[in-house]
């Protein structure tokens, strides 16, 4: 099932996979789906928000919910004018396919593996952190931080 949300504006980008829409008093907060983009301190980040912005912003919006992440975020395929943004993301190097909630290797991969052979974007880097090794590598140094 598509949602259209052709009526609601993009209010907001957080980072490359996160976005908010608004219709009139109602507020949406969306991640998108199978994709995990780099953390805001990461190198891209800022490119990959700048993008979604771009995709998005001012667009007709569709997505397709596949659930609700333990933040109260949906977790969706979307959808900005018929580009699956989920997947550009992925395919110009401002994504990783995540792997942890991945349900589609046979599309996200193969456009990660291009990515990759093609040095676009975050994959110009000689080693690239993913963003889930960024964030537990992060809990782990305030951890040791707490128990000095």
């Amino acid at each position: 099932m598509l949602a259209i949300l052709a009526l609601w504006s993009v209010v907001a980008v957080a980072d490359g996979d996160t976005l908010t829409v608004r219709d009139g008093p109602q507020v949406l907060h969306i991640r998108l789906a199978e994709i995990d983009a780099p953390e805001r301190t990461q190198p891209y980040s800022q490119v990959a928000r700048r993008q979604l912005d771009a995709l998005c912003r001012n667009r007709a919006i569709e997505f397709k919910k596949v659930d609700v992440d333990r933040y109260g975020r949906t977790v969706a395929h979307v959808w900005c004018d018929g580009v699956h943004v989920n997947w550009r993301q992925v395919e110009d190097g401002l994504a990783w396919c995540f792997t942890k909630y991945l349900k589609s290797p046979d599309i996200c991969l193969p456009l990660e593996r291009q990515a990759r052979a093609e040095r676009r974007g975050l994959w110009r880097q000689s080693d690239p952190l993913a963003p889930w090794e960024f964030r537990r590598q992060t809990a782990a140094k305030k951890e040791a931080v707490k128990a000095e």
